[in-house]
């Protein structure tokens, strides 16, 4: 059965899950924040088949998400970095991440934590109005590409 793509729709939500939806790119994505840059290290920390991290980190490429770079050891290797379009997924892996740790957990359950440069626990992400007021969903609304003020 072909995969429904929306590359073309005009839901940024669904174009985005069109790119970058599928859980092992998160994952790759998340492990590049994480510092892995290799395709072995990718591959043993994921647990993923080659074949399909190849396709992943190929598409991931295309999509300017990862660039690959020569090795930073000097080696022949290649290394896979986060290009701006990459490093600016980080609130998507921040939303994820809290929102996994929100509602997937057991009270106490361990998980890993993530921390700024002080060790202190990451704050909630909070969704600002152009004045810096918090909004949650029932304060949006989605206007459709057809329906702008022109």
């Amino acid at each position: 059965m072909k995969r429904t793509g929306f590359s073309e729709a005009e839901c940024p939500v669904a174009r985005a899950l069109d790119a970058i939806g599928d859980w092992w790119s998160l994952l790759i994505v998340r492990d590049a924040f994480d510092g892995v840059r290799r395709f072995g290290d990718f591959q043993k920390n994921l647990g993923i088949a080659k074949s399909m991290l190849s396709a992943r980190l190929h598409k991931l490429v295309e999509l300017d998400v990862l660039e690959l770079l020569p090795a930073s050891d000097g080696s022949a290797y290649q290394e896979y970095a986060l290009t701006k379009r990459g490093r600016d997924l980080f609130p998507v892996i921040v939303g994820l991440r809290q929102w996994g740790e929100a509602h997937l957990y057991r009270r106490g359950e361990a998980h890993s934590d993530l921390v700024d440069e002080t060790g202190q626990p990451v704050g909630q992400l909070v969704l600002p109005s152009r004045t810096g007021r918090p909004l949650t969903w029932s304060d949006t609304k989605v206007r459709k590409a057809g329906a702008r003020k022109r």
